[in-house]
């Protein structure tokens, strides 16, 4: 099964467990930091990539483990 790039305001409130309208403006916010970096956005929709980046903590990898 294809995982789509971009979700929706619904995914995104229900990822967080939010409103669709708290959802509507972090769409908007994480569009406008993407629009500064120049990237293109699509209204209502965010990357979902760029979601997990910014929302979730992940740390980085240093080479090989336990070394």
């Amino acid at each position: 099964m294809e995982t789509n790039s971009f979700m929706t305001v619904q995914e995104v409130a229900k990822e967080l467990n939010v409103s669709p309208s708290y959802g509507y403006k972090l769409i908007r916010k994480l569009n406008e930091e993407l629009e500064k970096k120049g990237m293109i956005t699509i209204p209502g929709r965010v990357n979902r990539q760029y979601f997990n980046e910014r929302l979730y903590y992940q740390p980085a990898t240093k080479g090989k483990e336990g070394v």
